[in-house]
């Protein structure tokens, strides 16, 4: 792995500039949730990059490439020919994108092969809005609970609200939130564990959305064999080894 470095991005929101340190997290850590049972969980969503290396080492095909393609909501639910993880928006994209057009099982057992397994909704919403590390740096107070995933307000998450990623940002380059997390509101809904019938949890919202979404008050679910441009996903690991 390279060695990290730190650079500070400016960024506008409503005519006021808004300084991130975006290099200090890497696709690939894992944080330690201290108080949640030694939990591990991913720093960042899936990215392309990630679930390549899966693909490689597995062979496996997933239902987007199957079946033609994925799917986008314009006035209902559109497949869009030859849009999948490798290629989300019918075209290249880069490796620290989030990996998406993924059913829930699909999700599932790339977490199996990674040592892990998906959160439940209850481990990623304390994961997404109570600081749990044992010391967390400034401005993070542990044991707090935040109103957003990002802190005091959704500023920095990528939504549907003026910011500067029109579609899904890489993963490490939004505002890193509570437990040191980055994109655990926006950027790509991510699925949960929990079922309801033949449904799956969703969680965070998506660039698509409005930062409303992002509250962990916000029930969403959908098919568990669905898959679409705004779903991506995280682990979580019993027990694991982490860099926090």
């Amino acid at each position: 792995m390279k060695g990290r470095t730190t650079a500070w991005v400016a960024i506008l929101f409503g005519g006021a500039l808004w300084l991130q340190g975006c290099a200090s997290a890497q696709v690939g850590d894992r944080v330690h949730l201290h108080d949640l049972g030694g939990l591990s969980i991913d720093r960042t969503e899936v990215t392309i990059g990630q679930f390549a290396r899966y693909v490689q080492a597995t062979g496996v095909r997933t239902r987007a490439e199957q079946e033609g393609g994925g799917f986008e909501f314009s006035g209902g639910w559109q497949r869009r020919p030859g849009w999948t993880w490798r290629e989300p928006e019918g075209r290249p994209a880069a490796p620290e994108i989030p990996a998406v057009h993924l059913t829930h099982a699909e999700a599932a057992a790339y977490c199996q092969w990674a040592g892990g397994r998906l959160p439940t909704a209850t481990e990623w919403r304390r994961a997404g809005f109570t600081e749990l590390r044992a010391r967390p740096p400034h401005p993070w107070v542990r044991g707090q609970t935040y109103p957003w995933t990002t802190g005091a307000s959704p500023q920095g998450a990528n939504t549907s609200d003026p910011d500067p990623w029109p579609r899904a940002a890489p993963v490490t380059q939004t505002r890193s939130g509570v437990n040191g997390l980055h994109d655990m509101g926006a950027n790509v809904w991510e699925w949960a564990a929990d079922a309801r019938g033949d449904e799956r949890q969703t969680l965070g919202g998506s660039w698509w959305y409005p930062a409303n979404q992002m509250k962990a008050d916000v029930q969403a679910w959908k098919p568990g064999d669905f898959y679409a441009v705004y779903i991506g996903f995280r682990c979580v690991y019993d027990g694991a080894r982490s860099d926090q």
